[in-house]
């Protein structure tokens, strides 16, 4: 069996493996803070709905132009608002995942967001 336990490396190798671990975590824990401050915003219907969303999938805002609502015509509505959210929900995830990538290389780590 090999020294150290971990493949036969230096406790030197150890002590770098953790200053590296450490240095990613500092970068995740400031990514997650760049997240909350990221916003998306999508429209639907020719921009009479408009929806903004943040990194913290949450909605931030909701316009709806007062010449979509049509009481005859409720579904239509619900369509238009369903499509501006999920536009601006992938946007923003988007733009999270966007940003972990460049910290992580592309390595998917589960559970970071």
């Amino acid at each position: 069996m090999g020294k150290g336990g971990f493949g036969g490396g230096a406790p030197g190798n150890m002590q770098a493996i953790m200053q590296q671990a450490k240095k990613m975590q500092d970068n995740l824990k400031a990514a997650q803070e760049k997240a909350r401050e990221m916003v998306a915003e999508a429209s639907a219907g020719g921009g009479m709905i408009s929806v903004t969303a943040n990194g913290e999938n949450q909605l931030v805002s909701i316009q709806i132009n007062k010449e979509v609502v049509d009481p005859e015509d409720v579904e239509m509505l619900q369509d238009l608002v369903l499509a501006a959210c999920n536009e601006a929900l992938t946007k923003v995830q988007d733009q999270v995942q966007e940003e972990l990538t460049k910290i992580t290389g592309g390595m998917n780590i589960p559970g970071l967001f």
